[in-house]
């Protein structure tokens, strides 16, 4: 049987030691001549259903094993070490230890290079986010760094360097907390010009459509709320696994064949058509809300 497990929720922004949260590095915020004692924590949390590897005949696991290519044989983590082939068939080593002496400072610092308008980056270049915590003594300039970007509207860019590669990072504030958000380096994402967009201004529909399309939005419009909304696939999925257990399909895997919806033929599409519906749908599920308000 595959397990499932997932990760017991956290509070929001709640980075103290009881919540079981391990600070990944700790450093500073290189705020020009002001430097900000922090620790940065994970913002992700793992919501993912683990499942083994199994042997379909006897379910027995299949386990990956780090294999010494010349002897065969396994090789324990502590014997592992980091190699850079300098030329074909020559390595040199490297320790934890060289990857921090190769810029102890770089290791250590949160170094933010200039502050730009946040409605400047587009959302393509937000990677991966970390909490920043402040150290003891670095509580009031953290708060004074906070306060400033609040006031200004202004987002951080910085370099950094996480797990022995460097990084372009936004520095933002979330209510109390600053977020280090990694992003994407340029060279890292690919042109879009080839993918055949239309321009603005055309392509765009007629008035008509445009004045709909506006209603459409302000109907569904609302305030956002995270909570609002759930991984259903994952919940489907977890009832699905234990609808298995509880009628005994726990050593056989049945293949399920999903019918795939049929291919679309090309046609003309009527967008007012599509708006109205989309309208009066949004309109339904409003309907509720506005009795109540009503009343």
């Amino acid at each position: 049987m595959a397990r499932g497990k997932t990760s017991k929720s956290k509070k929001r922004h709640n980075l103290k030691a009881k919540s079981g949260a391990r600070p990944l590095w700790r450093g500073s915020i290189n705020f020009g001549l002001v430097n900000i004692p922090v620790a940065l924590y994970s913002a992700e949390a793992d919501g993912s259903i683990d499942f083994d590897l199994l042997d379909r005949r006897d379910f027995a696991r299949v386990r990956y094993r780090r294999v010494n290519e010349k002897t065969g044989r396994e090789v324990p983590w502590d014997e592992i070490v980091k190699g850079y082939e300098y030329k074909k068939g020559e390595y040199v080593a490297l320790t934890d230890d060289d990857f921090l002496k190769a810029n102890v400072e770089a290791t250590q610092s949160i170094e933010i290079l200039d502050f730009v308008d946040s409605a400047d980056i587009s959302p393509i270049y937000f990677d991966k986010p970390y909490y920043l915590a402040p150290l003891k003594n670095g509580q009031r300039a953290y708060g004074l760094l906070r306060e400033v970007m609040k006031r200004t509207g202004k987002v951080g860019i910085a370099r950094v360097v996480i797990r022995t590669r460097q990084h372009l990072a936004a520095l933002l504030v979330d209510g109390p907390v600053l977020i280090l958000n990694l992003l994407r380096f340029s060279h890292e994402l690919r042109d879009a010009s080839k993918l055949g967009v239309p321009e603005p201004r055309s392509a765009g529909g007629s008035n008509q459509e445009l004045k709909m399309a506006e209603q459409l939005v302000e109907t569904m419009a609302g305030r956002w709320d995270p909570k609002k909304y759930r991984d259903e696939y994952h919940q489907d999925l977890l009832k699905m696994i234990n609808k298995k257990i509880t009628s005994g399909q726990t050593k056989t895997i049945e293949p399920t064949e999903v019918a795939l919806p049929p291919k679309r033929q090309g046609k003309v599409v009527d967008i007012m058509h599509l708006l109205r519906q989309s309208m009066e749908q949004a309109h339904k599920k409003n309907e509720p809300t506005r009795r109540r308000k009503a009343s």
